[in-house]
């Protein structure tokens, strides 16, 4: 049984730490991406998971960033714009189509990586390899535990 005292304030409450270390250590890395290649956060974002995982619908971006479709489709047609990302047409559905990143778009993505990697050296310095693989282990398991769900089912 744990001796901890359940949160009083919100400043206590650890879903309120996650939040505000997440979006300090996001807008650390979007404030490089931003300088460096002109991206804003869905943009990388976006980036990172057409580059990992090859073409997808915006349907399925939106699944797996657990971003809002509105976001993410301003931020595909911005991609598209600048010539980073393309759409084709999916033939699995002919109501939807797939973004992929272009070639300037994979040279973009190769650039973005060894930056991310960088910064994640920096913002995690403070924590020895073996706390590092014990947080991320607990990131996997709380992320496990909520559960699956619907990005679409966060604007509500």
């Amino acid at each position: 049984m744990s001796s901890r005292k359940p949160a009083k304030r919100l400043a206590d409450f650890l879903p309120y730490q996650l939040s505000i270390a997440s979006n300090a250590i996001s807008t650390r890395i979007a404030e490089q991406y931003r300088r460096r290649f002109a991206l804003k956060t869905t943009e990388w974002r976006i980036m990172a998971v057409l580059g990992d995982s090859g073409p997808l619908t915006q349907r399925e971006l939106s699944q797996m960033t657990l971003m809002d479709k509105v976001p993410v489709n301003r931020a595909c047609k911005t991609l598209e714009s600048r010539g980073l990302a393309a759409r084709t047409p999916n033939t699995k559905d002919g109501r939807s189509h797939l973004l992929e990143l272009t070639v300037e778009g994979r040279a973009v993505h190769a650039g973005i990586m060894p930056l991310a990697l960088k910064i994640e050296a920096e913002m995690f310095s403070v924590l020895s390899t073996e706390e590092q693989d014990a947080f991320r282990d607990m990131l996997a398991r709380l992320r496990e535990n909520a559960g699956d769900f619907d990005a679409e089912s966060l604007a509500d």
